[in-house]
This record gives structure tokens, sequence and C-alpha cells, in this order.
């Protein structure tokens, strides 16, 4: 992606074209950009491919395969490496006495800041309670009170006990173990070790399947492709674009990257939830960090400053149950008043038997680093969490490329808004999932092109190639991102962060208009550690960035943050979990609206904002004539 610029002066810088002038740019189906790769070596036939390995994307391929479609599952690690394995506090829904879906829709629509979907989130929160069963059914054992009852618990944002919870704070892995065994048990074929790489699409521009590279020796390797006409993104989170994040190192923003580059639209990007409770290991500390699952407040451990002054009393109804948007904003400012690094988490009070039965894995990590919260507080800071915005989609997981659906993290349901409800996320991944197989079984047969009559454009022959950024890059872009899109935006720091992500990207080559061969690209620098240069190194420290899973991964990161920088520049307000300094107030009247992004064939990003707060539909827009690229943006 070439640059950022954002707002109304967003046509005056180079990069970005806004409103209905970038709308009308992009209309078309696909980019026609593809990472540059080798050709595919082999390939496989499916019905549909499901990108991920999480509760999102199992829970798809399971439906699926019980609807008769031969479905092929790949995943970037192994089946259970995602990020659901990760989640501590549980799955929400109205299961508990006296709970509604009506109850938890009031919860979700306040946490989103106005920017829900209501019809998103009454699908979830009237269709999670079954779904929930459903996961029980498959083999997910939840924690249960000697009656056999659930036992549910309460989070920042709930107004009611209704968070399901495994293994104490072991909930996530619990779902995984589930969905993993049944997987197996119906022996699915699966596709592990692989990134994908890029959709393809036929002469119409629909989905045709994916190109992924499988790491290491197996039944595949290297670069291939399966071949379907259904693809389901559940590629999870971006999290690895900030230096410290509560996200496994697999999270590099694959599935969002891959949808720009086919054309699909993204939304609601610039809202990033920071988790105010992540375990402090330093001012200076970068990559996947102990997370203090919010259950822990739920069970009752107060925030504190140095002093032991709890300050959330202060600010907000709920206290420490807040949602996570204003307990993290709470925290930095208490952080910046008293020139702290960190503020702590106090639940000496729970004692040594709720600790080790409740939340032994937590426990176990903050003793691993030194900290015993038996009988100590827990110092915490914000880190970067979860991505309330993604792909674009309708109820049904559709994207705005025929054929490409989205669920999970990656997607952007409109179910969190500008910001997620605590434990929704679990949620909206199993029913929209289980939605995607529906649509999917639902529609009839895709004509299958015989593999050796296939068109040019599905194998990806006459694109062009994106320039590939060297893997030494990587670290500063997350530094880029964490000192200028973090917790803490302003439009001096946001500007700072387009210009030294456009010096990144300005390493490439210029790939032009003519497609580089897949099999012998250029090689392209950027500028190394400051180390003395290896063996592998050109004489001035620089490394060669060649097709591979580094390199794909940085490029991905890089495409990813500067989409995150120019939808956050362009909103000029606080809101959710996108605060402002120089914007501090929500500005209902031109800002309840969401930003959509797209990235056109000359790789600028097209930025438009929509009239009102409905989610707009998946179909594409209609061409506006407007010669006015500076032009406030407008939805057609």
């Amino acid at each position: 992606m070439t640059g950022t610029a954002t707002g109304k002066a967003a046509g005056a810088a180079a990069g970005t074209a806004t409103g209905a002038a970038g709308a009308a740019a992009g209309t078309a189906t696909g980019t026609g950009i593809r990472l540059t790769a080798p050709a595919p070596g082999w390939s496989v036939d499916a019905d549909v491919v499901v990108v991920g390995s999480g509760v999102a994307g199992l829970t798809a391929a399971l439906r699926c395969t019980a609807a008769g479609l031969r479905t092929v599952v790949v995943t970037k690690a192994r089946l259970d490496d995602g990020s659901t394995r990760w989640a501590q506090g549980g799955i929400a829904a109205a299961l508990g006495e006296g709970d509604t879906p009506e109850q938890h829709l009031d919860d979700t629509l306040v946490a989103g800041a106005g920017l829900c979907d209501e019809e998103a989130v009454r699908t979830l929160v009237t269709e999670g309670p079954a779904a929930v069963r459903r996961l029980i059914d498959t083999g997910a054992h939840f924690d249960t009170s000697a009656t056999g009852e659930l036992q549910l618990t309460r989070e920042g944002g709930h107004h009611r006990r209704r968070i399901a919870h495994a293994g104490g704070d072991a909930t996530g892995a619990e779902i995984s173990r589930a969905l993993v065994e049944a997987v197996r048990d119906a022996a699915l074929r699966t596709v592990e070790n692989a990134l994908v790489l890029d959709l393809l699409t036929d002469a119409h521009g629909r989905t045709s399947g994916v190109t992924l590279h499988v790491m290491g020796e197996g039944q595949h390797d290297g670069v291939g492709a399966v071949h379907a006409p259904a693809v389901v993104l559940a590629t999870g989170g971006m999290g690895q674009v900030f230096s410290a994040t509560t996200n496994p190192a697999v999270s590099t923003g694959d599935g969002v990257a891959l949808a720009l580059r086919a054309g699909a639209e993204v939304s609601d990007l610039e809202f990033v939830q920071f988790h105010p409770t992540v375990l402090f290991l330093g001012a200076g500390a970068e990559g996947q960090q102990p997370l203090v699952s919010e259950a822990v407040r739920g069970e009752g451990a107060h925030l504190v400053d140095a002093d032991g002054v709890r300050f959330m009393r202060d600010q907000h109804e709920l206290a420490e149950l807040a949602p996570r948007d204003i307990v993290a904003k709470a925290i930095m400012r208490r952080m910046r008043e008293q020139g702290a690094e960190h503020m702590y988490l106090d639940a000496r009070h729970f004692g040594a038997p709720m600790w080790e039965n409740r939340f032994p894995t937590i426990l176990a990590a903050c003793r691993a680093h030194g900290i015993d919260p038996v009988t100590e507080p827990i110092p915490v800071a914000p880190a970067a969490h979860y991505a309330s915005g993604g792909v674009r989609t309708d109820l049904s997981g559709r994207t705005t490329v025929p054929g490409l659906y989205a669920c999970g993290e990656v997607a952007c349901t409109g179910v969190h808004g500008a910001n997620r409800l605590a434990s929704n996320s679990l949620l909206e991944g199993l029913v929209f999932a289980e939605r995607i197989a529906a649509d999917i079984a639902a529609r009839p047969p895709e004509p299958r092109t015989p593999r050796e009559h296939r068109p040019p454009e599905e194998e990806g022959i006459g694109s062009v190639h994106l320039p590939l950024i060297a893997p030494e890059a990587r670290i500063g872009i997350q530094r880029i991102m964490s000192g200028g899109a973090g917790v803490l935006r302003s439009a001096r720091s946001l500007e700072a962060a387009a210009r030294e992500l456009a010096a990144v990207q300005a390493t490439e080559p210029d790939s032009g208009t003519e497609p580089e061969p897949a099999t012998a690209p250029e090689p392209t620098t950027v500028p190394g550690p400051t180390t003395a240069p290896g063996p592998n190194s050109d004489s001035d420290g620089t490394k060669p960035a060649v097709p591979g899973v580094d390199s794909w991964e940085t490029s991905n990161l890089l495409c990813v943050a500067q989409a995150l920088v120019a939808a956050a520049l362009a909103r000029e307000e606080t809101r959710g979990c996108h605060w402002r300094e120089d914007r501090p107030e929500r500005d209902d009247t031109d800002w309840r609206r969401h930003l959509v992004v797209r990235l056109l064939p000359d790789r600028r990003t097209a930025l438009r904002r929509t009239d009102t707060a409905a989610f707009p539909p998946v179909s594409p827009p209609l061409v506006p004539s407007s010669p006015h690229p500076a032009e406030a943006p407008r939805e057609p």
C-alpha cells in the first residue's frame, strides 16, 4: 500500500483516495495485486476451504462437512495454535436464570459506543445460547456447580453473570481441544503449518480458492493452491502489528491483508481494543504479553495506583467492571498523571485457594515472571488485544467479494461497534461460523472448470506482484504503530506514523504496471539492524527481501498498518477504543459513521465514510461521478 492520508485533507496527500472519488475508483472487484511468490507446485480441490483453526474456523468447517461439503482446513501452525486457545475469560451468552438476550443486547450496544449494528447484535444474542449448547454437545466441558448447572461469572460491561468458563481461566484451550478432537474424529482434510497468500478468482471476479505456502515437510510442501468456490477467512487478529500484544505470534493480519489485495472492503479498523490489564514486563517488553483476564476483576479484584488508591470508583458506575475502553483510558490517565509506567491489580484478598482453583493459568504466568498475586498486587498496563474491525460482512458472513466469507476476529460483522464487549468474541465466532456454513450449504453447486482449462487469472497469471518488505522491517513497523497509533493517538502522532510507514515502503522498487515473474522476483532491501553485515547480507548491512514466510508476514503487517493509520487519522473524534488526544470528545453529529477502506489497483488506499451508523450492505457500491478527491467522504 502506498502512503496514507485521511480526513477532509486526505486528497491533498499522495497515496489515499477518499470520498466519492475513492469509492468510484474501487468499485470493481479485485485489485490484481498479489504477494510475490513462486507459482503453485501442487493443488487440492474442495467445495470449501476454511483458513484458520480457532473457534470460528473449526466450527465453520465442521458444519460444512456435516452438510456434505468437501471441506479443507488450512491453518498457519498446528490446529490448536490459534488465538482461541489463549482466551481466558469465557464465552458470553444469556444462559443464567433471569438473564435474557435483550439484556445482553443492551450491554453490547452500550459497550459499542453507538456504532454496533443492532440487527447483527440481536442475531448474536438470540442465537448465542443455542450455539453454546451445541458447542457443549460437540464435547466442550464448561465449569459447573455441584448440581450440574453452568458456573457463570461477570466481566467488564456486563450487568449480569453470563460468562461461561472452563478450567477456571482456560476456556479457550478447552473449546479448542473439543473442536480439534471433533475435526479429527470427522477425518476432515487439514493442511497445517500453512501461510495463506492470496485469493484466487475466476474470470468473473468470483472466488475460486487460495494460494498458500506450507512450511516444512509433509504431504504438501512449498507454495500450492486449494481450489474451491467458497473461501472462509477465519485467520484471527492482527495484534502483532504492535510491539506489545496479547496475541500469539501468528496474528499478523494475514486475512485482512489478503482481503484488501482481493478487493474486499474492510471497516472500523481504527477500533483496536487495548486490554487494560496485561502483565507489565517492563517498558521495553515486546511480543506476546501475558493477559490478566477481565474475569479477575469480575470476581472482585481492584485496580489501584502505587499508593493503593482505587481510582476506577470515580470513573464509572461499574468501577473496575466498566467497558474495556473506559478502564484502559482511566489507567493511561492515571499513569500520565503520576508519571508511572503501570498500575496495579490487587486480588490478594482472593487467597491462595481461589487463585489456584479459579485462575490457575494466570497464577502460573505471574509466578513465572516473579510476581505472586496471592501476596502482592500485579503490575498491569494496557496492550493491543483485539481488532473490533476487519473484513466487512453481512449477517451470513459474506464479504464484498463473491464467494469470500469471513468470521471471527478477522471479520467486521457490526457486532462490536467501536469497542467489543468482554467475552463476545468467542460467541461471535461460533454464531457467525454456523451462519456461514448454512449459507454455503444452501447455495447451488458452482460449476467447476477442469484444472487444465482454468483461465490464467485464476492461477494469478497477469497479476501485479507486490514487492516484498524485508523481515528486518517488522520490529520497526511495530514500534511505529505502538508509538503513533497505540492507546493514545493524535493527528501529529498518526501523521508521523503514516510518514514513517511510507518510508518503509519507499525501500521497495516501483513495481509499475507490469507483473514481476512469480518465480524470479527482483529482491528489494530495507535498512537492516545496526549490526555488522552477515554472510548473507549486502555490504551496507541490508538484507534482500526474498519470498518466504517472514517477508510475506512483514508485507502483510505493513499493508494492515497503513490501512489502520489511514482510518485512525480520518476519524476526528474519540469513540470507544479509538482515543484521539487532540479530539477528546465523542461527536455523534459528524462521526456516528463507519469508515470503509479498500485497496485500489494502483495500491492507494480508498477511504469512505457512511452516511449513517447503519452497517452498509456488502453489495458493491454504485459508481458516483465526482472529480473532487478532497471532498468529504460520503456513502454512495
